[in-house]
C-alpha cells in the first residue's frame, strides 16, 4: 500500500513499520513483513505490505490508519570472523531450547 509519504531518517536510526493492534484484532489485517525496516539511506515512498488473515473482504480508504512507523536508534557494527564462539548456557540449542539446560 503506497502511503504518499517520503521521509529522511538520520544515520544511526531506522524506521520500523509495525501493525496496528486494533486493526489486527478487529479485522485480521496486519503487516506481513512485521517489522518492516526503512533504513536511513532510503528516500523513496514509504509502502506497507498488509495481509488479511480473515475471510472477510477489507477495503482501505484514503487517510485510513493501516500501520504505525516507529523510529528506533540502531547501531552500526563491524563483523569479526572467528574460529569459535564463547560458551553460553543455551549453547547451540535451536528453536525451543531457551532456558533448557
Amino acid at each position: 500500500i503506497k502511503t504518499g509519504l517520503k521521509i529522511a531518517i538520520p544515520r544511526g536510526y531506522g524506521g520500523f513499520v509495525y501493525p496496528r493492534s486494533g486493526l489486527a484484532l478487529k479485522e485480521g489485517i496486519t503487516v506481513l513483513n512485521a517489522d518492516g525496516v526503512i533504513d536511513p539511506g532510503y528516500r523513496g515512498e514509504v509502502g506497507v505490505i498488509l495481509i488479511n488473515h480473515s475471510n472477510n473482504e477489507f477495503t482501505i480508504n484514503k487517510n485510513d490508519r493501516i500501520a504505525q512507523l516507529i523510529i528506533h536508534k540502531t547501531f552500526e557494527i563491524e563483523w569479526k570472523e572467528v574460529d569459535e564462539l564463547t560458551e553460553s548456557n543455551r549453547s547451540d540449542g535451536g528453536f525451543g531450547h531457551t532456558g533448557k539446560q
